[in-house]
């Protein structure tokens, strides 16, 4: 699967669109967490845990979006995006999209 936020695939045409493609996770901060941030927050420093944390739900939603493309028979998803919001407090989305299409190479 060809990955791209840009809106073509050098190289390559596209051959036909087959939608609109998502994938999203809601992720939750937990008591250690908190309170390893709560340290961070009097020393300063990167917060790695959510670091971690945000990192993982990315690779979830874009795994998921992905899968979403596979089922359409696309073979590239371009324009990729990513948004986040709060759900309530302490719970976070990750949302990903992008346009799925087919792509091939272009000759000569």
């Amino acid at each position: 699967m060809i990955l791209t936020n840009i809106e073509s695939v050098p190289g390559m045409r596209i051959k036909a669109q087959c939608g609109l493609v998502s994938g999203s996770t809601v992720r939750a901060k937990n008591a250690v967490l908190d309170f390893g941030a709560g340290l961070k927050n009097i020393v300063g420093g990167e917060l790695k845990s959510y670091t971690e944390l945000l990192t993982e739900a990315r690779n979830d939603a874009l795994n998921r979006m992905i899968e979403q493309a596979k089922k359409l028979k696309a073979n590239a998803i371009i324009n990729i995006r990513f948004a986040t919001s709060a759900i309530t407090s302490g719970a976070a989305e990750v949302y990903a999209y992008g346009t799925a299409v087919e792509v091939e190479r272009i000759e000569g």
